[in-house]
């Protein structure tokens, strides 16, 4: 927790902040206008203006390269089968790859820190809201904890799933993360056990519930729906949450609420007023300038002048322009697998020959152009339709859960047929097409701890199941050595 003792409430601002957004700014100011720095603490609540920096400087921190900004997917990605190491360079994972990271790898501690600095600073955020509550309208203060409640979810999530045991494996009975929700200014909250993995998936959905109530059902333009959390990105979000409790039924509650009982599927036909969702014709599309396509639920924006920095961005690890990674094209790897065909436009697509360099092909999803500046896609409707068909796969309606896979794969493979299915084939193929769909987007390991399966590593050479003490990260030694209580 040292690292989170550097912020001070006179500083939230200065500290956390890479670019200022509102509601009504065009597009350029959204990404390129300087922040206002040393607000004082009297001052800090005192306007509108002052009160949204501090909103957009919480989604920065965790946007931060460390963090969403790029490391934190990659890292969940390359610790699987799809990629294949091309440069063992030390600083873009070769550890993690090769199944022999530990609690001091720095760029794992990483993400921890940048993680609990972003949760410090929404804390201290949610607690001024409240002290200032005369200062701000109702309305405009609910819509801002909404989003401080979302991110805090967002970031609670992905560091349990990484750096504590699967749920699924003694639902949630084991130890979790240290679950801070008061803010810090001084080292007398340095001390703190580790709450268990179901109190934290508790908090996790209590923030998500609050944030829903919250939260706007939509804003005035594309950018703005994308960028900043409204009513469908928490309940999208909360999907994945039950989803890795194996929650179905909740899943297809929570789903049901942006998505329509039969194809097309819409969010607009269920909830007519909020942000409209629906999959892109065209996939690519998604992964492209503006980034701002209906599909696209919550994204991180980049731009030249705040980009995810220096060997962080999923361009440079996972593009021909760089290639850190090339695509596994054995018989572990999804690449080869019969369900991705080569007509796939995610394969014809978004995925090229390399080999100048490598005897792999490698992904164009995203820019392979420095500075690899591509908004960083965290919640997709496909993603959204996925889990939705895993749930029914799983607990309900089977036909519903095939025309769910069906609509996802064939917008990208139009003749393809799935044949006749059963249970265990159909959920096969709804994960299958997970690896597919989301390819290159973080979600390989933690799609395999959720269901408290092996990891095939490609780099490590070996199975890793769940007894293995490789299958989560330690604990990062500087937190073991400045929080006494984390060992407890």
């Amino acid at each position: 927790m040292k690292i989170l003792n550097k912020i001070s409430k006179l500083k939230i601002s200065a500290l956390s902040l890479a670019f200022v957004m509102s509601i009504s700014s065009c597009d350029k100011d959204f990404l390129e206008a300087v922040p206002e720095l040393d607000l004082s603490d009297a001052t800090v609540f005192a306007t509108p203006a002052r009160v949204l920096s501090q909103v957009n400087g919480l989604y920065s921190s965790a946007k931060n390269g460390s963090l969403f900004g790029g490391r934190y997917q990659i890292y969940n990605d390359i610790r699987a089968e799809e990629w294949v190491n091309r440069t063992t360079n030390s600083v873009t994972g070769y550890s993690t790859y090769q199944g022999n990271q530990d609690p001091s790898d720095t760029y794992i501690a990483a993400f921890w820190n940048q993680g609990y600095l972003t949760i410090n600073r929404i804390n201290l955020f949610l607690e001024g809201v409240d002290a200032n509550a005369s200062k701000i309208d109702a309305t405009l203060a609910a819509n801002y904890k909404g989003e401080a409640k979302f991110l805090r979810a967002l970031t609670y999530f992905s560091l349990v799933q990484i750096f504590a045991k699967p749920y699924v494996l003694d639902n949630g009975a084991s130890k979790g993360l240290p679950l801070r929700l008061k803010g810090e200014v001084t080292n007398a909250g340095n001390e703190l056990a580790r709450s268990t993995v179901a109190e934290v998936y508790a908090q996790i959905l209590k923030d998500l519930d609050e944030a829903e109530a919250g939260l706007p059902d939509t804003y005035s333009t594309p950018l703005l729906r994308t960028t900043r959390a409204h009513k469908n990105t928490a309940i999208a979000l909360k999907t994945r949450v039950l989803l890795a409790k194996k929650d179905y039924a909740k899943v297809i509650a929570e789903a049901d609420k942006i998505v329509s009982k039969t194809a097309p599927f819409t969010s607009a036909s269920v909830a007519a007023a909020r942000a409209p969702h629906s999959l892109s014709t065209d996939v690519v599309s998604v992964f492209r300038s503006p980034y701002t396509a209906n599909e696209s639920i919550f994204s991180f924006p980049m731009a030249e002048t705040n980009a995810p920095g220096t060997q962080n961005q999923l361009g440079y690890y996972f593009n021909a322009g760089n290639v850190e990674y090339t695509i596994n094209t054995g018989a572990t790897g999804i690449y080869a697998n019969p369900q991705w065909r080569l007509g796939d436009d995610r394969k014809a697509k978004m995925t090229v020959a390399t080999t100048s360099v490598a005897a792999n092909p490698s992904s164009t999803k995203f820019s392979g152009v420095s500075p690899y500046i591509d908004f960083v896609p965290m919640i997709r409707y496909a993603e959204v339709l996925l889990n939705l068909a895993e749930a029914e796969a799983e607990a309900g309606s089977a036909d519903r859960a095939l025309a769910l896979l069906k609509a996802v794969h064939l917008r990208s493979d139009a003749t393809y047929d799935f044949g006749t299915l059963d249970k265990a084939a159909l959920i096969k193929a709804i994960l299958t097409e997970r690896r597919i769909e989301l390819f290159a987007e973080g979600f390989r390991s933690n799609d395999i701890l959720r269901r408290g399966e092996s990891i095939v590593s490609f780099g490590a050479g070996a199975t890793i199941n769940s007894s293995d003490a490789r299958y989560i990260y330690g604990i990062p030694i500087t937190e073991q050595q400045t929080n006494p209580g984390i060992n407890k």
